[in-house]
């Protein structure tokens, strides 16, 4: 069975109606990817504090190691720089927790931006597509048996408007009792239109 429809204009729909799903997909992926981009870059600053610390606090054990060859008093002058350095390296640890924070905020939003937004996929336009499916697939087996034909016959009967049944015989119905086959053959073809199908 053909994924859509046979008859043009219900084809037409159909197509139109899962290119747009798709395009409701690429779109918010792509939202959810700007979202993620725009928090992402309030992570700048946590970057900068963390390169400004990690520099700083090289810089001040590089000073308190030069220090520290000062004869005599070297140890002594070396402990605050090297007190500092580690300040500093507290510093580039508060830049570090920063960028991470941000990430994970970004990535969960966008996440849930992007499962709320599919979940409208996921609930409505899904499970009537397969619905529809499972109908087209079993309507086109029943068209290729007489058997197939009378019970898709019958549910045009039942189903279809009186306006449509009346256009093919006013007196349908008496045709299909008499097992007329070009009756039962109009009424199937009836309701697999219905279905989309010729």
């Amino acid at each position: 069975m053909k994924l859509y429809a046979e008859k043009p204009g219900k084809a037409l729909r159909q197509l139109i109606t899962d290119l747009l799903v798709v395009l409701w997909i690429y779109l918010w992926i792509k939202a959810a990817m700007g979202v993620y981009d725009g928090l992402e870059k309030l992570a700048v600053p946590g970057e900068k504090l963390e390169g400004a610390g990690n520099g700083l606090a090289q810089q001040l054990r590089d000073a308190g190691g030069k220090v520290k060859r000062v004869p005599i008093a070297g140890d002594d002058l070396a402990g605050p720089f090297n007190k500092a350095g580690d300040a500093a390296a507290g510093v580039a640890e508060a830049g570090r927790q920063q960028q991470e924070i941000v990430h994970n905020i970004a990535l969960a939003m966008s996440i849930g931006l992007l499962a709320l937004t599919l979940s409208v996929v996921l609930l409505f336009w899904l499970p009537r597509r397969l619905r529809w499916i499972e109908r087209a697939s079993a309507a086109a087996k029943m068209r290729g048996s007489a058997a197939g034909k009378d019970l898709l016959a019958l549910r045009a009967l039942a189903t279809q408007p009186l306006t449509k049944l009346a256009a093919i015989d006013p007196d349908i119905a008496a045709a299909w009792r008499r097992g007329d086959a070009d009756a039962v053959d109009r009424l199937a073809r009836l309701e697999l239109a219905a279905e989309g199908l010729k």
